[in-house]
């Protein structure tokens, strides 16, 4: 179970630096562009409209990505304990009824 949860903590870690990542590099890439442009206003918001939907569709991504990850991870978890809750509940079953007839 611990290891579970150190896997997931590295998971999450390594995700988020590599969107963070990513974004510093298209921010940098955006500057840059932006700098030797030269002040043509129409290509500048080309650019800078590029860059801020793809930080966007990228960061979106990631926390759509590990949302979904966690909801089915805590299902599975529930549906887990659902199904031993309902086994013991069998095998007391099982045992009360067979100690009730002797």
């Amino acid at each position: 179970m611990g290891q579970d949860i150190d896997l997931e903590k590295i998971r999450a870690r390594y995700g988020l630096l590599a969107v963070v990542g990513s974004n510093v590099a298209i921010t940098a890439v955006a500057i840059f562009g932006v700098w030797q442009l030269d002040g043509d206003r129409a290509v500048i918001v080309g650019v800078l409209t590029s860059a801020f939907t793809a930080m966007a569709g990228l960061t979106t991504a990631y926390l759509g990505i590990k949302a979904v990850s966690n909801t089915a991870q805590s299902m599975s978890k529930e549906a887990g304990r659902q199904q031993d809750a309902e086994r013991q509940q069998q095998q007391d079953a099982g045992t009360g009824s067979s100690t009730g007839r002797q």
